[in-house]
């Protein structure tokens, strides 16, 4: 009696053991392992070594050849924050999320919400929204700067108040042209998730915001925005995320970082420096930055977003 009293006892122990570690449903962690070893490979490992890299004196050798990389501290960083180019690419980046990040928000929302009512053309204008962030983005923006040139239908269409230099080439404009540009591509994709949000809220809630007295506009305000909460705080973190590792745009529309350097990101800078100018170790510090940056505002923008 006294062994199968004992023998029952720790038959929960080793439940309640095998339930932390693989948790009440097994087999989810067998499904989401192959992704869990594909973000281990190809996130976290190029990660720890660019922290590493860093903190070291890095630079690229031959393959098979073994060198020393003394240990500098914070040597590469105070290189990265002295150096006044990569202080203006993050004043850059910031420019670029202050312009994208509420556009981006405020339009998928509302052409999400417009999709979702009953209108004609409903499914040819979803398709619409979404082609460009489909579209090849060289062929986006072969057409955009055609169309932002200095002879270019824009120009055309505000006459004497056209910038001049033109807009890509302007100084002060070729920043906000690229976060016009960058909002319009993507926006298909955050109308998608503004849209399934969006069908997911119960019919019932507006109506019992119409029976207490509310109009259409107090109704969206207090019962729609407020349940696609979730999906608000998604778009404005990939809004950011993506913003923040600005490379492909700046570097195709102003031919790398132009004019005078006034499209210049962090991450067109850690390509220059880490693959043009063979010094890793100082890209790495740029890229380490990067990421703290990204998450400090990451941070601040979920608490924004998601605060009663």
């Amino acid at each position: 009696m006294t062994t199968v009293t004992s023998a029952a006892r720790r038959a929960p122990r080793t439940d309640r053991l095998s339930t932390r570690v693989f948790g009440r449903r097994p087999i989810g962690l067998a499904f989401s392992a192959p992704y869990a070893v594909f973000i281990a490979v190809f996130f976290a490992y190029p990660l720890g070594l660019a922290v590493w890299m860093s903190f070291h004196h890095y630079f690229f050798t031959a393959p098979g050849a073994v060198v020393p990389h003394p240990y500098v501290g914070l040597k590469n960083y105070a290189t990265v924050i002295s150096d006044p180019a990569v202080r203006a690419s993050f004043v850059h980046v910031g420019e670029f999320l202050i312009i994208n990040v509420p556009l981006t928000v405020i339009f998928s929302l509302l052409l999400a919400t417009a999709l979702n009512n009953a209108i004609h053309w409903r499914g040819f204008l979803r398709v619409s929204y979404y082609v460009p962030y489909v579209t090849a983005s060289v062929a986006m923006i072969t057409v955009w700067m055609f169309m932002f040139n200095s002879g270019g239908i824009v120009n055309r269409i505000l006459g004497p108040l056209a910038p001049n230099p033109a807009w890509l080439v302007n100084t002060t404009w070729a920043m906000p042209s690229i976060a016009l540009y960058v909002t319009w591509k993507q926006l298909g994709f955050f109308i998608l998730l503004f849209l399934a949000a969006l069908q997911n809220v119960p019919d019932e809630l507006n109506e019992a915001a119409a029976i207490d007295g509310a109009s259409r506009w107090q109704s969206y305000r207090t019962v729609t925005i407020p349940a696609v909460r979730p999906a608000t705080t998604l778009v404005v973190l990939l809004a950011i995320i993506t913003g923040a590792n600005l490379f492909t745009e700046p570097y195709l529309m102003t031919s790398g970082g132009g004019p005078n350097g006034a499209t210049t990101t962090p991450v067109f800078l850690l390509y220059q420096k880490g693959i043009e100018q063979g010094t890793p170790d100082v890209a790495s510090a740029i890229g380490v930055l990067l990421v703290i940056g990204v998450l400090l505002i990451a941070y601040a923008s979920r608490k924004v977003t998601e605060r009663e």
